[in-house]
């Protein structure tokens, strides 16, 4: 088990703190990661899921929904990581979380400000007929996303917007795809109020994400890292945690609020 009290002792000296998450503290649950042996993408050409390829082929829009079916298979559930940063919401200490991941397991934990760069697996949108440059063009149509895979799974391959006729895409940013608008703005500022910022389960490779961290240590916040492989921001941590997020939040949460 790692040691936990130097990091229980800076949360609980800070008053803003703003967790930044990556996939590492969904693996706990289940999700497959990325990059590592057995991730999604040896299953899958990354190379294929481009948002261009996904608009201009029926074949990549099929393959693409079998990946989300096996993205949500299992119907993950939040585990003690995503609980305790619910905790430390619960308690009026985080002033949100900023998440790489796709999963909804944040806010299925109990967090209320949640910011995902990335976008949503648990929602499919309209993105219009012939969208380009990276930019959905839908109508405004959004469901869950069992309601894309009911369809696939009676038949329908290309399932396409009730409203409107265009092409339903999972609520996700995509290879190639610009981010929502708003998002890094959202990001920045939650960011630049913080006193402390917590890098769990992030590689903090994936940019302009990565960027975010490093913008709160200029505006003044203590970063935090807790991962179980070394990253391009240790240097600049003012405390690096090696190990699990599951293990290392829970007791350190608990002790930071007693």
């Amino acid at each position: 088990m790692p040691d936990t009290d130097a990091l229980a002792d800076l949360m609980r000296d800070s008053a803003r703190i703003v967790a930044f998450t990556g996939a590492g503290i969904s693996t706990e649950s289940g999700i497959p990661d990325f990059r590592s042996p057995g991730g999604v993408w040896t299953r899958y050409d990354p190379r294929e899921f481009t948002f261009d390829k996904y608009v201009g082929s029926a074949e990549v829009r099929a393959n693409s929904w079998a990946m989300r079916k096996e993205f949500l298979g299992n119907t993950p559930a939040p585990n003690p990581a995503h609980l305790a940063l619910a905790e430390l919401d619960k308690a009026g200490r985080s002033l949100g979380v900023i998440t790489q991941n796709i999963d909804g397991l944040h806010q299925l934990a109990g967090s209320t400000n949640v910011v995902e760069i990335h976008g949503t697996a648990r929602e499919v949108m309209c993105i219009g007929a012939a969208p380009v440059a990276g930019t959905p063009d839908g109508c405004g149509f959004r469901a869950d996303t069992a309601w894309a895979l009911d369809l696939v799974a009676a038949g329908t391959a290309d399932p396409r917007c009730p409203d409107c006729g265009g092409l339903v895409k999972s609520a996700t940013v995509s290879f190639g795809q610009m981010l929502f608008p708003g998002i890094i703005e959202a990001s920045t500022d939650l960011m630049e109020q913080a006193d402390l910022v917590l890098a769990i389960g992030s590689s903090l490779q994936v940019f302009p994400a990565a960027d975010l961290p490093v913008h709160a240590v200029r505006h003044g916040a203590q970063l935090a890292i807790i991962n179980d492989e070394p990253t391009p921001l240790d240097s600049i941590a003012r405390l690096v945690v090696t190990g699990r997020a599951g293990e290392v939040l829970p007791p350190t949460v608990r002790s930071a609020l007693a």
